[in-house]
């Protein structure tokens, strides 16, 4: 058992306990139990009810008291939240009546007057112990926050971003709530002064055990395990004249980041969502720009430090489409034995080693419409605002533009991907006299295979390993994607093989 980690602080109003209770929302998720405690009129409703409206998104929401209906659900953006109060029970032993035994899983659980179930609460948690400051003024208050178990590291974590954000001049910012990603990372909106900044909090993360030549899956697929990446290619896009934002305050070492916020407006519209053409067709003529360009492999990091791009090799894409075999298959109640295995990564190994041995780019990786704002106020591909790049590798050019033009979130009709692939090639035949549209065209089959393939995996191990079943939504639509590549005379062994041994995705 890990030793508690602890840190107070003074919060001179409502205010201030609201800015603390989003900056907690930013750490915490299923699973953790947070719990309140002080003397009647301390606070503590007020504090449950920042965080609730916090990861609401809705400052409006009523967040009652629940000391006589005891515990109160709320079905939150993020993730459901349970809030109890526990004035009115005598012990431990009435949480099983009440239904608080044993705590949900799947929600963040919330818990006022935790005293009343000494003994009876997980050892994993948070306790916030508030209490009057009549010294400050009369609505001040002091909050002493405590991290049990494997709480520790997330409060520890909570007392740095406080030191961040009140360091960079930001801790009386307002919060807005941000939705975040498939990834460990999550954000927030700090508004000050009528102007807007974003706020990334993005912890070291090694994904999984070292299963790969002593390495992590994130490690062997040149996944960014920190923040550095994302400060060292954001610097170098925007030395080429391309809009990523521009980084304010940054802690490399911690995983903090205030930086520019680039807006809303996006590149869909409509429900269901589908591609604004013109901005679509900007994003395309962005990447044949930068496809058309030579780039440095290495940009610098700190005034003494470089960061090395890693190259996208081929086994790295081996081991992405693995996840074909490891996670989709088995998802789908199929084994695949040792034979069936080699006979899959000998058809990809043959398959990747034109891209393997291409000229390599910067692969943003994950240039899809999620990632992209559209700038109104800038010139033509400057009005494409990049947010997602820190994966960045060096690799075929093929690749962003299959994200691109086979988004995973969004239908894009066949019609529109063969449109802008013709206005990429073109672009790129304008200025490189040497660029073969049809060994592109193979390339870019080739990579959407490989994709689509991969997202297949990803998406059923976010379902069975992280408990985010929505992104199984999306495997239907990978699927035709995937379809259309297989379809490439170049992929007749894959597809073949597909036919026999992967089932479509459920629904």
């Amino acid at each position: 058992m890990s030793e508690p980690s602890r840190f107070a602080t003074a919060l001179v109003n409502e205010t201030a306990t609201a800015h603390l209770m989003a900056d907690l929302a930013l750490l915490i998720g299923p699973g953790d139990v947070i719990t309140l405690s002080g003397d009647l009129g301390a606070g503590k409703t007020a504090a449950a009810r920042a965080l609730i409206r916090y990861l609401a998104g809705d400052d409006t929401i009523e967040v009652p008291s629940p000391t006589f209906t005891l515990a109160q659900h709320y079905d939150l953006p993020p993730h459901p939240l349970l809030h109890a109060d526990l004035y009115r029970i005598s012990g431990p032993g009435e949480l099983d009546e009440i239904g608080l035994a044993p705590l949900p899983e799947d929600a963040v659980v919330l818990i006022e007057w935790p005293e009343r179930a000494a003994g009876g609460l997980p050892a994993d948690r948070i306790d916030i112990a508030i209490s009057h400051r009549p010294a400050l003024g009369s609505a001040a208050r002091s909050a002493e926050i405590t991290g049990y178990g494997k709480a520790a590291s997330q409060v520890a974590r909570l007392a740095s971003l406080r030191r961040f954000l009140d360091d960079a001049g930001y801790l009386d910012a307002r919060r807005q709530r941000m939705a975040g990603d498939a990834s460990t990372r999550s954000y927030a909106r700090l508004i000050r002064d009528d102007a807007s900044f974003i706020l990334m909090n993005a912890p070291k993360r090694p994904d999984g055990p070292a299963i790969h030549d002593g390495k992590s899956y994130s490690a062997a697929v040149h996944l960014a395990e920190d923040i550095k990446p994302f400060v060292a290619i954001a610097h170098g896009l925007r030395g080429q004249g391309f809009s990523a934002p521009e980084i304010h305050h940054a802690d490399l070492e911690s995983g903090f980041l205030i930086t520019e916020d680039f807006g809303s407006a996006g590149f869909v519209e409509g429900t269901p969502p589908a591609p604004i053409v013109e901005r679509y067709q900007a994003a395309t003529d962005l990447l044949a720009a930068l496809h058309g360009r030579t780039l440095p492999d290495t940009l610098p990091l700190t005034a003494d430090t470089a960061y090395a791009i890693p190259a996208f090799d081929l086994e790295a894409m081996l081991i992405e489409v693995g996840l074909m075999l490891d996670w989709y298959l088995i998802d789908r109640g199929i084994e695949p034995d040792e034979g069936l295995r080699a006979e899959f990564l000998a058809i990809w190994r043959a398959l990747l080693a034109k891209p393997d041995a291409a000229s390599r780019t910067w692969v943003l990786r994950d240039f899809h419409s999620p990632n992209l704002i559209w700038l109104e106020q800038r010139r033509d591909i400057g009005k494409v605002g990049i947010i997602d790049f820190q994966d960045t590798v060096l690799g075929p050019d093929a690749y962003d533009l299959v994200s691109l033009l086979q988004d995973a979130r969004v239908d894009v009709p066949e019609s529109i991907e063969l449109a802008l692939l013709a206005r990429y090639a073109k672009a790129r035949l304008e200025c490189e006299a040497h660029f073969d549209p049809a060994g592109f065209a193979e390339t870019y089959a080739i990579i959407s295979a490989q994709r689509n393939t991969r997202l297949l995996g990803t998406f059923a191990r976010l379902n069975r390993r992280d408990g985010k079943p929505h992104y199984l939504r999306h495997q239907p639509r990978i699927w035709t994607y995937l379809t259309r590549s297989l379809a490439h005379p170049a992929l007749s062994a894959a597809r073949a093989w597909y036919r026999n041994h992967v089932p479509p995705p459920a629904g």
